[in-house]
């Protein structure tokens, strides 16, 4: 099993190119599903939770084909298999994504429970509820999610008020909705810019949404959908964690391909550590100061500061002038990185959802162990920053959402390679 060994003690500096965004890519890989005709993706990150999700579209029948630099061709004309089964999505929770998608355009679907990192419950039941608002029948049992649209005429639309704010949960809803007879209102919906970019796709295909980006989105079903191309956006969360890596460790770095647009909170937040920032209209430059300030963060859906840089803001104030709170209120086990630090030196106290963090004059290097995705990110940030080397264990949580992060961490100067 891969491992990264890091010796830090290394200002970043340099530029380098953000990659697609994970989180927006996924949903509109199965999005695919939804019409006969070919979508062509461009800027698809190379990732082990994409080369997941691709394997399961095409064992349901769909045709990928890889067009290097062009991105991908899909071709879900010979669907004919509307199965995901657990061997294939227990690694990854985003496989909930084709249900919704195959009960609009195949009238039934039989996906497995998903699972994915340990961070806490992400239960399925609104994905579930809305979907019943819409007429479809749900069975769960034995693992799986048994779907099937009732009557001949399929899902219905609906005014769907979900109990929780569910990312996912609207992406399926809303793909399920572009395809049923009337209107369909989620209340209560994701605004994060990956649901945006999701609408802008399934509009390119024919689709009639409005409000995407706001808490009531309405979508018009429509007979069906047909091609188009569409360029996955930017991955909001790997530009953070390069620009979180930069400070810590009091680089500067240029970061293009990529918008300060949908990371305010993240901004703010670098800005009050003492960097400064350029700000670009598709790149972020980032000068840290000779010795940050702790800033105190409070995870919360999106336009506030994201769960996803929780792990790497820690990380950051592991090495800041003061004391910070950090309080996670999304996800119960979210601070399992914490343990992890502390290996390295930090001065971390936990208590329930908030954690206290102290500034150290320095971190020293030693034997971790990645515990999720972001957790992963955490720890290569302390790794840059910590006297000697650090090897990380269980890296493979770090391939399914940063795409070639130690050839990208070279560029900017850094000595990390992986070993098996």
């Amino acid at each position: 099993m891969d491992k990264l060994l890091i010796e830090g003690g290394t200002p970043l500096a340099g530029e380098i190119a953000i990659s697609g965004a994970k989180n927006a890519a996924l949903p509109i890989l199965c999005a695919s599903l939804l019409s006969s005709e070919p979508l062509h993706l461009s800027n698809v990150p190379r990732l082990k939770d994409i080369s997941t999700m691709l394997r399961l579209l095409e064992q349901m029948g769909v045709a990928v084909e890889d067009l290097g630099a062009d991105g991908l061709l899909l071709n879900s004309r010979g669907l004919d298999n509307p199965l995901a089964p657990y061997d294939m999505v227990k690694t990854m929770r985003a496989s909930i994504l084709v249900l919704g998608p195959l009960l609009a355009r195949h009238g039934e679907a039989r996906v497995s429970l998903p699972g994915g990192c340990a961070i806490g419950a992400r239960p399925v039941e609104q994905h579930i509820r809305g979907l019943q608002a819409m007429g479809a029948e749900v069975l769960v049992e034995h693992g799986y999610i048994q779907a099937r649209a009732q009557g001949k005429g399929g899902l219905t639309g609906a005014r769907i008020v979900t109990d929780m704010v569910t990312v996912t949960g609207t992406e399926n809803l809303m793909m399920a909705a572009v395809l049923a007879k009337g209107e369909t209102i989620i209340e209560n919906a994701a605004r994060e810019p990956e649901v945006v970019d999701l609408a802008n796709c399934l509009v390119s295909m024919g689709a009639q949404i409005a409000g995407a980006g706001t808490a009531k989105i309405r979508i018009q079903g429509v007979e069906r959908l047909h091609g188009a191309r569409h360029a996955i956006m930017a991955d909001r969360i790997e530009t953070g964690t390069y620009l979180c890596a930069a400070a810590a460790t009091g680089g500067n770095i240029r970061l293009t391909n990529t918008s300060a647009a949908n990371l305010d909170a993240v901004i703010d937040k670098l800005f009050d550590t003492g960097c400064e920032l350029l700000i670009e209209r598709t790149a972020i430059t980032l000068q840290a100061p000779p010795r940050l300030k702790a800033v105190s963060i409070r995870t919360a859906p999106y336009p506030a500061f994201p769960t996803d840089m929780q792990a790497q803001f820690m990380a950051v104030n592991c090495v800041a002038e003061g004391s910070a709170v950090i309080r996670e209120t999304i996800f119960e086990n979210r601070f399992m990185h914490a343990v992890e630090l502390i290996r390295l030196g930090a001065d971390i106290k936990i208590d329930a959802s908030n954690a206290m963090v102290t500034g150290v004059g320095h971190l020293d290097g030693a034997t971790v162990m990645a515990t999720d995705l972001r957790a992963s990110a955490s720890l290569v940030i302390a790794g840059l920053v910590a006297q000697g080397e650090t090897l990380i264990e269980r890296i493979y949580h770090l391939d399914r959402g940063y795409e070639r992060i130690e050839e990208k961490l070279g560029q900017l100067g850094a000595r990390v390679r992986r070993i098996g």
